[in-house]
């Protein structure tokens, strides 16, 4: 269905800058590529194959060669038999390139791109929720947790935000499908990757900003994780920005310089004003004037003023989207996210949060809503941090413990590569509060238990990280895991009998 000529190939990069040398080589120039692939053991017939990546190996080119590959698209030239079509970047060119083999699906649809160090897949649900209730279910969703294409199928995500060859596929088949809006997650990763290159959304959304993915294959300084992230800024069409996040003025700056419509929502000072309620569930939002036309009382599934931060961004994004106010009220209460705030209750009265919470301000947040909701309670936190990447999150979250938590069960979180007793050390080195009980036990199963056992009929027991996923990576392999929040739920049953 999706064609790619050399002829149009060489012109397009022409067109864009991107390839090395303008002199086409006098090669045929109708060969039709009916596949695009990064992926030596994902070839079809007439597949155009891309060396992307630094550590990129010859062997994958070589092994897509002798399954028929006859061009290939890179930086360099490699010693093999196909043609190769040298490029300045292979990333805008990726981006390119699967734009216009895909037909260019993103300009048939109404594009949300939600951006930040935590709310991102709340807010992305929450929105989902509201457009789909106002347009029949005719919304995408390509978040870190769930992909759906045709608004009621869903998969498993394998990133927050796909690799452009797999993006710009799965737009089309979203269009296909008559999908209209798409709704997705932004990473820091997708910006200096390039994945989003060329992508203009009609709505972003910048919900926070702290320290995280900082490491040496990720972002090698906040200064660069935060550089990253404001790129949606300047490829929306008009933003929702969070006023009370930190370098705020910074973002405020960026709109006004490149005259970008934006618009807030937090407390004082901001377009739109969250006042909180009795309930927990509930809060007041009130525009400084009501431009999109959506004051009016809000009530949730889940509790946590955060989440109200989160309701709200998806509110304003309605709104712009002239979805009513009735509609947004009616949708909101009905929105339930997979993995984040799952409440399970133990039967002498213990809280069970089940939630992803995985840096500094989702641990702290979730701390600060248990310490409300049972400040007569202890707060009993179960966590650890993933190997392979991210270090940063370590000291962070030892740091947001000493804060907020008074018991620590320090744990495993998919280590992958690395030792669990070394991450674990990370964390403790900045846990510096001598009030805060700490466990260390590397085996989750036993840690979700010990919590378990623990709780008293005034405690809120957290367990951070892992979320509703059943399997733990440890070196290259996903093994099986109970589960967090199955672990608690078979808890209970057995404590009933």
């Amino acid at each position: 269905m999706y064609t790619i000529t050399t002829n149009e190939l060489y012109n397009l990069l022409i067109e864009h800058d991107l390839l090395k040398d303008t002199a086409i080589p006098s090669v045929n120039k109708n060969t039709v590529f009916r596949y695009l692939s990064y992926d030596s053991r994902d070839i079809q017939e007439n597949t155009l194959f891309f060396c992307k990546g630094m550590n990129f190996k010859e062997a994958l080119l070589a092994d897509a060669v002798e399954k028929g590959v006859t061009h290939y698209v890179s930086e360099v030239s490699y010693n093999v038999t196909a043609e190769a079509i040298l490029v300045k970047d292979i990333r805008e060119t990726m981006a390119i390139v699967a734009q216009a083999f895909y037909r260019q699906p993103q300009n048939s649809l109404y594009k949300i791109g939600i951006t930040g160090t935590k709310g991102k897949t709340t807010t992305a649900y929450f929105i989902k929720k509201i457009f789909d209730d106002a347009f029949d279910a005719k919304v995408a969703l390509f978040s870190s947790e769930e992909t759906t294409l045709d608004g009621t199928t869903f998969t498993a995500s394998k990133l927050t935000t796909p690799e452009a060859l797999d993006l710009y596929k799965q737009m089309a088949t979203a269009v296909e499908a008559g999908v209209t809006h798409l709704v997705m997650e932004v990473s820091s990763q997708a910006y200096k990757t390039k994945r989003v290159h060329h992508l203009t959304f009609e709505t972003g959304i910048f919900l926070n900003i702290s320290p995280d993915h900082i490491s040496p294959i990720e972002h090698a300084t906040f200064e660069e994780y935060f550089t990253c992230k404001q790129q949606l800024l300047l490829n929306s069409k008009q933003m929702i920005i969070n006023h009370e996040s930190d370098h705020y003025a910074e973002l405020q700056e960026i709109c006004e310089t490149h005259a970008i419509p934006y618009y807030t929502f937090g407390k004082a000072g901001s377009d739109y004003y969250i006042e909180e309620m009795d309930n927990p569930r509930q809060f007041q939002l009130t525009g400084h004037p009501d431009t999109l036309h959506v004051d009016g009382e809000y009530q949730l599934a889940q509790f946590g003023t955060f989440n109200h931060d989160n309701a709200a961004a998806a509110i304003l994004t309605a709104g712009l989207a002239k979805i009513s106010t009735a509609s947004i009220q009616k949708s909101l209460p009905t929105s339930h996210v997979p993995g984040r705030m799952n409440l399970l209750e133990k039967a002498n009265g213990a809280y069970f949060f089940v939630d992803y919470a995985h840096n500094y301000l989702s641990i702290k947040a979730m701390g600060d809503l248990a310490r409300d909701l049972r400040p007569n309670g202890r707060v009993i936190i179960v966590t650890g941090s993933a190997g392979d990447k991210a270090q940063s999150r370590r000291p962070d979250i030892g740091r947001a413990l000493a804060e907020c938590a008074d018991v620590a069960i320090i744990t495993s979180d998919d280590p992958g590569f690395e030792e669990p007793e070394m991450i674990a050390k990370e964390i403790l080195a900045t846990l510096d509060n001598s009030a805060v009980e700490i466990h260390v036990e590397l085996d989750r199963s036993k840690a979700v238990t010990l919590a378990f056992s623990m709780a008293q009929s005034e405690d809120t027991v957290i367990l951070a990280g892992k979320g509703t996923e059943q399997m733990m990576k440890v070196h290259s392999k996903e093994i099986y895991y109970e589960g967090d929040f199955h672990i608690t739920q078979r808890l209970i049953q057995e404590n009933l009998l």
